[in-house]
């Protein structure tokens, strides 16, 4: 853990040792792998982690995200699976992992190639910025999610937008020739997503700067649609418990970094 990441990850499990305190709790801490502990309160991590992107809005706002967002641990493509299974956990069930575009509850050892296994699902399309699997955005697993096999190729490398006709097995998740609409109970964490990539990666790293914009059929281009109905889809789906903990999980364990429209979506229009 570089020094940075030790300044900020220490003040922000002290403070929620402090809150547990307060608030009178007898109870031993949860453990790391706990799914329902959170690491800090927007206050602790606005105090320490944010302070320096707080008060901005637009381009400066988007910069400052990228300065503190950017120290991260980088994890190779291997790695993920391990990672998958532990950002994604089942909150009823810890042996399994909840798939992104079906819900389904699944055996975390139940992964691999093969129909109706679940595999890596990169929700910012690969071919977008032609990253591939290589350590950086093709392994950044804030937005690599355990998905169906089957559902994951019918997605392939489409934008998102509304509309389509339904997937028979995977219902509530609609797709056509250009784009693909998930279901409702992850729309916005799909836009979060999104718009994290888009302010990690702005091509100072060798890698591609990618970018939302209001179009799909972007191609190879390092860009991913629809803007506009991705701020629609974060405002009608604010970010919930899982989507939370996911974050504090990433953080804590794996890349020491967050995805800051998770703990403040008020800073996607802030930005776009």
């Amino acid at each position: 853990m570089s020094r940075r990441h030790s300044f900020y990850a220490r003040p922000l499990l002290a403070a929620v040792a402090a809150v547990t305190v307060l608030a009178g709790t007898a109870a031993a801490a949860p453990s790391d792998a706990s799914p329902g502990r959170y690491t800090a309160t927007s206050a602790a991590l606005d105090d320490t982690y944010y302070q320096d992107a707080l008060g901005k809005t637009g381009a400066e706002l988007k910069s400052a995200l990228n300065t503190i967002i950017s120290d991260q641990t980088k994890l190779s493509y291997s790695q993920v699976w391990d990672a998958l299974k532990a950002t994604d956990e089942d909150p009823a069930n810890s042996s399994n992992v909840i798939l992104l575009y079906t819900g389904r509850s699944q055996s975390k050892n139940d992964n691999g190639g093969s129909s109706g296994q679940w595999n890596r699902e990169h929700v910012w399309a690969k071919s977008h910025g032609d990253f591939g699997t290589a350590t950086g955005p093709g392994t950044d697993v804030h937005h690599l999610r355990p998905t169906d096999f089957k559902v994951n190729s019918t997605r392939g490398n489409k934008d998102f937008d509304n509309g389509g006709s339904e997937l028979s097995d995977a219902p509530g998740n609609f797709t056509d020739g250009d784009s693909f609409e998930p279901r409702d109970e992850v729309k916005g964490d799909v836009a979060r997503m999104i718009l994290y990539m888009a302010v990690r990666y702005e091509g100072n790293d060798s890698f591609a700067d990618l970018e939302p914009n209001d179009q799909v059929n972007n191609g190879s281009a390092p860009k991913m649609g629809r803007l506009s109905v991705l701020k629609q889809w974060s405002q009608e789906d604010p970010p919930d418990t899982f989507e939370k903990r996911r974050n504090d999980v990433i953080f804590e364990q794996f890349q020491h970094n967050r995805n800051p429209f998770i703990d403040h979506p008020e800073w996607v229009t802030a930005i776009w």
